[in-house]
């Protein structure tokens, strides 16, 4: 089903789209696929006036805030990685009335002061992109319902390493977070229901 509704206040929230990430190989879509269409979304958004939030995922060179637990498959946040790894793509970059949020964990909300961002700016629905789809971006969007935001989720605009991951999180979670919809839907109903000022248009 396609996204339905966006309020008055609704920021874009890109999730860790970053040097050291869009080059894994994703799927359904590659990393520029993903990057692509978000910056048309962030456009668009700057454009109505609307909130844009970059996350980027950073620990300490040591991984001394790495996220802690025993767990079954190894997990990278102490790994040694290479200078620029967790900076924002240059397509994304370069406005400075951005929200930036840095992240210590899969999802945005946990640890970041990314619900003060929103709720201080009136804030009451975002539109998810990002990679990978069943970690950060499903980390983030539950957190998001949790915290009583409207979600929806940009399906094309988001990729993970795993196709089949990808999959459930779009075919079985999603709908029961939000609303779905790919990135030309979301552009085509902003367009119709928001002007420059962030605020809602008249339609009809």
């Amino acid at each position: 089903m396609a996204v339905t509704t966006l309020d008055p206040r609704t920021a874009l929230v890109v999730i860790d789209l970053q040097h050291g990430i869009v080059g894994a190989p994703t799927q359904p879509y590659s990393g520029p696929e993903v990057v692509a269409r978000t910056v048309e979304l962030a456009d668009a958004f700057r454009g109505a006036g609307l909130p844009v939030v970059l996350v980027r995922v950073s620990f300490a060179a040591d991984g001394v805030d790495a996220v802690p637990g025993r767990t079954e498959q190894q997990r990278a946040g102490g790994a040694a990685r290479p200078q620029g790894w967790d900076v924002v793509v240059d397509e994304l970059s370069g406005h400075p009335g951005d929200i930036r949020v840095t992240k210590r964990n899969w999802g945005a909300f946990h640890g970041t002061d990314l619900d003060v961002q929103l709720r201080r700016r009136g804030v009451t629905q975002i539109v998810l992109t990002g990679v990978a789809t069943s970690i950060g971006v499903e980390s983030t969007a539950r957190a998001a319902h949790e915290h009583g935001y409207h979600v929806t989720l940009a399906t094309d605009a988001m990729a993970d390493l795993d196709a089949v991951s990808h999959a459930h999180s779009i075919e079985r979670i999603f709908p029961r977070l939000g609303e779905t919809g790919t990135s030309a839907e979301i552009l085509e109903l902003l367009a119709k229901t928001h002007d420059g000022s962030g605020h809602r248009a008249t339609v009809g």
